[in-house]
């Protein structure tokens, strides 16, 4: 298993992080997604390493923008 922590812009409430959730579990290979709203931190758990641009574009499709 991989885990990487990546930083999310713009997750204020449970509700965001719902969303962010729900598109990241659609990326295939994604296990787990864990979110931390107070530190704006989402550990992704997948089967292998993924693109960090297919972690932008399901963020982004949920609303909010993955920091560098």
């Amino acid at each position: 298993m991989n885990q990487t922590t990546y930083t999310v812009a713009g997750m204020t409430c449970n509700h965001c992080a719902a969303s962010v959730t729900e598109e990241l579990i659609a990326v295939s290979g994604i296990e787990q997604v864990d979110v931390d709203l107070a530190t704006a931190q989402v550990r992704v758990t997948s089967e292998r390493p993924l693109p960090f641009e297919a972690i932008g574009r399901a963020v982004t499709e949920a609303g909010y923008e993955l920091v560098d």
